[in-house]
């Protein structure tokens, strides 16, 4: 009798497990702005290859509800991440895990680059390698120009803004609570109008301290009469005679 192979049923042998979701595609540049218009306009620019964000200003401050300034350790400055900027703030992160490079196109000044650390002091821990580029015109070819002559962070205009932010902190924090309480609540004092104003202040008292010394226009010294009056008036007040140059005083002394 013949006999009938039965072909093995495949769908009793193990299967193997289905492959994983491929991962995001290597090899895009992400380019942080401060501007979401910047950033439409920088990405219609650029194209395939970059994903372009926005960090609506700053990401980073000092803490509203303290100093957030370390006096007795150089002055050094406490940031935090602001509260209405988490969101943001976790969007560049993910972008900066799926991309190759990061590229820092904030804007060209101080407060620019402050912005530019602060974004990568958040995306540090992606080890991913970011650059700063610097274009001061939103124009096709100065972007593209840019993007071929990126360049390392600059700390000392970095510092520089930093110096500002804490002298800002210390002084509106310090000197603030007085004008409320001699003006009125909700004034803040400015790190420079602070200054200027106890600079006209010192003037205004050298004024009052001045004491007039009689001479004619071109400078000659006064007469012995009038150094003999300088001396009686002075000595009337009590005062010393204080004459400003050594031949007023010689003439004095022989009137007398």
């Amino acid at each position: 009798m013949a006999t009938t192979k039965v072909a093995a049923d495949k769908s009793t042998k193990p299967r193997k497990p289905p492959p994983k979701a491929a991962k995001a595609e290597k090899g895009i540049t992400l380019v942080v702005v401060e501007s979401p218009a910047k950033a439409k306009t920088i990405k219609k620019y650029l194209g395939s290859g970059y994903t372009v964000k926005a960090s609506v200003g700053h990401v980073m401050d000092l803490p509203k509800s303290k100093m957030g300034v370390d006096i007795e350790n150089g002055f050094e400055p406490e940031y935090e991440v602001i509260e209405a900027k988490k969101k943001v703030v976790a969007e560049i992160k993910s972008a900066a895990k799926l991309a190759v490079r990061v590229l820092l196109a904030t804007d060209p000044d101080r407060e620019g680059e402050a912005i530019a650390w602060h974004v990568f002091e958040q995306i540090r821990r992606s080890k991913v390698p970011t650059q700063r580029v610097l274009f001061n015109e939103i124009t096709k070819k100065a972007i593209q120009e840019a993007i071929l002559h990126p360049q390392a962070l600059n700390k000392d205009m970095y510092d520089a803004q930093q110096a500002r932010r804490v002298l800002d902190r210390l002084v509106g924090y310090q000197i603030s609570p007085i004008l409320w309480k001699k003006v009125r609540r909700g004034l803040s004092a400015g790190r420079v109008q602070s200054v200027a104003v106890r600079l006209v202040v010192e003037r205004e008292e050298e004024i009052g301290r001045f004491v007039p010394v009689e001479g004619d226009a071109q400078g000659a010294p006064p007469q012995r009469a009038p150094a003999v009056h300088h001396l009686q008036a002075a000595a009337g007040r009590g005062q010393p005679a204080g004459f400003h140059r050594q031949e007023d005083h010689d003439a004095g002394a022989a009137a007398l």
